[in-house]
């Protein structure tokens, strides 16, 4: 009980010492049992989040961590209407018509689109307090995590988990991951993708280029941050106002 003690301790300090968690306004309660940590807490922003999660992982001790940590919400929003937005973005993507989409509550299909030819994947969508959670299938990494950045965008999501499998399987690499990010970028109608480089070393990720407003910038950033496999975001981008 000591050592384990000991181990959340130690990432408690390292949690304190981190400006981007802001443990004071955001405090993460941390317990470990053998060799599992489990963090629970609402923190401020996605970036916050995996970075507390990087750190709950550090100790040698630790083999698994338990992911309760949501993200406070920019719009309250009830489970239902983050259901029909999450429905509006996942059935008006065109990369993902050819995947089966449903969406759950109480285990019950409500929502549903099955195509017209064989399906090359399936995402099936429950919500669960402002949890998404994804299950299924896509035909590509790539598919995969825009599923789930599309959930994020969706302002009264608290986590996106992304259970996702990539049928047939895909080797992860450096340029699948920003391949991803670019398409990401393409995606949203208010960034110019094209302005925005992006290179992609392990988990973490450098961004370079120009905007025209700081809230630009930050979008940019958070849209980084919302991808499966990002664990860092290393932003370069310069705000040119005209």
């Amino acid at each position: 009980m000591r050592d384990e003690q000991a181990v959340v301790e130690r990432v408690e300090a390292a949690l304190r010492r981190m400006p981007e968690i802001d443990f004071a306004r955001h405090p993460i309660g941390v317990k470990l049992r053998g060799d599992v940590l489990t963090m629970e807490g609402e923190v401020s922003d996605i970036a916050a989040k995996k970075l507390a999660l990087e750190q709950g992982a550090m100790p040698l001790e630790v083999r698994w961590v338990e992911d309760r940590i949501r993200v406070a919400p920019a719009v309250a929003m009830g489970d239902g209407e983050i259901r029909d937005h999450v429905r509006d973005a996942l059935l008006g993507e065109p990369s993902l018509v050819e995947c089966a989409v449903r969406l759950y509550a109480r285990g019950a299909i409500v929502i549903g689109r099955e195509p017209p030819v064989p399906a090359r994947g399936a995402v099936d969508v429950s919500i669960d307090r402002g949890v998404v959670t994804l299950d299924g299938r896509t035909p590509s990494l790539s598919h995969k995590r825009l599923a789930g950045v599309l959930c994020w965008w969706v302002p009264g999501v608290r986590d996106v988990v992304n259970a996702l499998a990539v049928v047939p399987p895909e080797e992860d690499n450096d340029g699948e991951l920003a391949d991803a990010l670019r398409l990401i970028y393409d995606k949203n109608p208010f960034l110019d993708g094209a302005a925005i480089g992006v290179h992609a070393e392990g988990s973490i990720v450098t961004l370079r280029g120009w905007v025209a407003s700081d809230e630009q910038r930050a979008m940019a950033e958070r849209d980084a941050w919302f991808v499966t496999g990002v664990g860092h975001v290393v932003n370069r981008i310069e705000v040119h106002r005209s």
